[in-house]
């Protein structure tokens, strides 16, 4: 790739702006507009949800493809302002990287962050990670996904939940639960495994317990999680106010995060607490090979299926976050 070709901002000058766009999915969006935070770009994000005649049409000849170059509102990407206003395009996914690939112009590069299952060659660079199991010279690979939990927003989440966690006994233990997908399942057999483990974790630890789910989480599922973690004297987030999330990355001394998202985990590792991963029913050679590799660094354990309550004592760790020197490396070859 020629860097000089994107050499035209000034440091100091206006803002980079970048168009992101992707399937309007929490994992997804945490980690192309974490990108962008993480670079000091204004960001956009545009979901798009091309179907396999239009991903086709992308891939062929501009006249075939600005036709499908639309986000799921309907509205047109191609002769929009946020496009004509972007230094860059971050796409993110398959579907994502169909419509990135498709905006890629003279001038206004495009950052793929994922595998984009299409040709390397049509992006002028590709973050990843290294479960990906992608290769070539303008790919970049860090062991944890991209995210926006730098250590500055941590501090700050340290700021304000911190005092409201204040009278809670030590230690906090803290539950991320996401749902199921097309690979893993979780529902109410899962969560009464991991509401039984959380309630004999802090039963035998005297500590306090928090669990704040995701929207894929089953409503049934949460419900009987939420039973037995409120038996134990914990708490569940109901929706209702602020999330707590970060709060619990930032301040919890042991994190116990399902296994189904491998944003959560990669957000979950890059904080102080102990991070235990449950698991789940089903089957991805990708997460198990990142899960793997973040246990064999000594960042997380891998709970067994029975999910022994004292696999959830402490040991000593340190954040553990590849983007800043991805990130980097993004602005030296783009050179802005």
């Amino acid at each position: 790739m020629a860097e000089d070709v994107y050499a035209g901002k000034v440091p100091g000058s206006n803002p980079v702006s970048a168009l992101v766009v992707g399937e309007d999915f929490a994992g997804m969006r945490s980690q192309a507009l974490g990108l962008a935070g993480r670079a000091g770009w204004e960001s956009h994000f545009e979901a798009v949800s091309p179907g396999r005649l239009a991903r086709l049409a992308l891939a062929g000849p501009s006249v075939l493809a600005r036709p499908f170059l639309r986000g799921v509102s309907g509205v047109s990407l191609a002769g929009g302002r946020d496009l004509a206003q972007a230094d860059v395009v971050i796409s993110i996914g398959g579907k994502g990287g169909a419509v990135g690939a498709a905006l890629r112009a003279p001038g206004r590069p495009v950052v793929q962050v994922q595998n984009p299952r299409q040709s390397l060659a049509r992006f002028d660079l590709i973050v990843a990670c290294q479960h990906d199991e992608i290769s070539g010279p303008n790919v970049l690979l860090g062991r944890t996904a991209l995210h926006g939990l730098t250590p500055e927003v941590l501090a700050e989440a340290r700021a304000v939940w911190m005092p409201r966690f204040a009278d809670l006994p030590r230690p906090l233990i803290a539950g991320l639960v996401g749902g199921s997908n097309g690979r893993f399942r979780f529902g109410v057999r899962e969560a009464h495994a991991l509401g039984t483990l959380l309630a004999r974790a802090v039963a035998e630890q005297g500590g306090s317990l928090i669990v704040t789910p995701s929207r894929r989480t089953d409503p049934e599922a949460l419900r009987v999680l939420t039973d037995l973690v409120e038996a134990a004297g914990g708490s569940v987030w109901n929706g209702e106010g602020e999330n707590p999330y970060r709060g619990l990355v930032a301040c919890a001394d042991s994190l116990v995060v399902t296994m189904d998202s491998v944003s959560m985990v990669s957000e979950a590792v890059a904080g102080s607490a102990c991070v235990s991963v449950f698991p789940l029913p089903g089957r991805s050679r990708r997460i198990t090979s990142f899960l793997q590799g973040l246990e064999a660094a000594g960042r997380i354990r891998l709970l067994d299926a029975g999910g022994a309550a004292n696999a959830l004592a402490p040991w000593a760790v340190s954040p553990l976050d590849d983007t800043p020197e991805l990130v980097a490396e993004m602005h030296r070859r783009l050179g802005f």
